[in-house]
């Protein structure tokens, strides 16, 4: 059987997205149909409507959803029909280097669906992040689904699929937050907010966070900074230092991804300190350090794939902080919008008006 449903879509490179007829098939074997409740507007999304990912148009939009399981192929046990579940990009294989080790949020052979959702053509689609759920139903691998409380708003659960546990995991799974850590942040969108508040639930003493935009250091005071540094007015290093007794920060997370504040993180931490690179950088871009500082300064260079998670294990966890009022993910939620507003969401994300708009179906 093939499910005709509403979906979002980019047909080419740079153009605005547009709502389809996209067809979905019945799931085969070790996957899963679920039924969309919500779907968070990410940058990487726009990413692909960009061409900054690949060039594998037509793309069916949106990876950070919740839904629930409506039915699944031959050899699915980990989840049934009626389970409430937030998708991930990282279905771990259980049997690569990475897994046997023990270390599977470093799976080298994540996979997704085999059938292709494709357009009421015939053409294919290329899902994003394996997943395209700016739809009413899509198609995922049974893996990428894991079970959460259903007492959660899906407009909330949602967002653990990308951005909000990418920025929570750099902070307490990749740059391992203490309590009374001095932790500092730079770039407080969603990611960068993410880390402020993992930072928070892990017990850090003094939470720094640096951006250029005066919002959003007000918001990241809402999720748990103790200090903000407008970084258009301040330097970024010497203000963080300034707030750690002049040592510099245990933690410092880097959520923009470029070269200029990835120096800020390497030079902001105390010596034997750990600097976290979470945010994605475009390709090209380099970096220059003298090596000798790397030697002399000791600590860690690290980076964070999706906060190092194992979402059978993070984000079970997290809704639950989230239902006992300790981790506050519906503050990520800006609006909540329709399949056919997702274009202007995406002007007001590239503007820094939201942290989140979601779609809810």
């Amino acid at each position: 059987m093939t499910h005709e449903v509403r979906a979002v879509v980019a047909l080419e490179k740079g153009a605005p997205v547009s709502v389809e007829t996209v067809l979905v098939p019945d799931p085969g074997p070790g996957e899963a149909l679920v039924q969309v409740q919500a779907c968070g507007v990410c940058h990487t999304d726009l990413h692909y409507r960009e061409g900054g990912i690949s060039d594998e148009f037509p793309f069916l939009l949106g990876h950070e959803a919740a839904g629930v399981v409506e039915a699944v192929g031959e050899g699915v046990t980990d989840v049934a029909p009626g389970d409430f579940v937030v998708l991930n990009w990282r279905a771990v294989c259980g049997t690569c280097r990475a897994c046997r080790k023990g270390e599977p949020w470093y799976c080298f052979a994540t996979h997704n669906a085999t059938q292709p959702m494709t357009l009421a053509d015939g053409t294919p689609l290329s899902a994003a992040l394996g997943i395209g759920a700016f739809a009413e139903k899509t198609l995922v691998a049974a893996g990428q689904c894991t079970k959460v409380d259903p007492t959660a708003p899906a407009t909330a659960a949602g967002l653990l699929g990308c951005g909000v546990m990418a920025g929570f995991g750099a902070a307490v799974n990749t740059g391992g937050v203490g309590r009374g850590d001095s932790v500092a942040v730079i770039g407080c969108g969603g990611v960068g907010m993410a880390a402020v508040a993992g930072a928070k639930v892990a017990g850090a003493s003094r939470i720094i966070a640096v951006d250029v935009d005066e919002r959003k250091l007000k918001w990241a005071e809402q999720f748990g900074a103790t200090d903000t540094v407008d970084s258009s007015r301040t330097d970024a290093v010497e203000a963080i230092r300034n707030l750690t007794g002049g040592f510099g920060a245990d933690v410092v997370v880097d959520a923009v991804g470029r070269p200029e504040t990835f120096k800020q993180a390497f030079y902001a931490r105390d010596l034997a300190g750990t600097a976290v690179l979470v945010g994605v950088p475009t390709p090209g871009l380099t970096l220059h350090l003298p090596l000798l500082d790397v030697f002399g300064r000791g600590g860690a260079l690290k980076s964070s794939w999706y906060g190092d998670c194992l979402p059978s294990r993070d984000f079970p966890a997290l809704i639950d902080l989230y239902l006992q009022g300790r981790f506050d993910l519906g503050g990520f939620v800006s609006e909540v919008i329709t399949l056919d507003e997702v274009e202007e969401a995406f002007a007001r994300m590239h503007h820094g008006e939201v942290l989140r708009s979601v779609v809810a179906l």
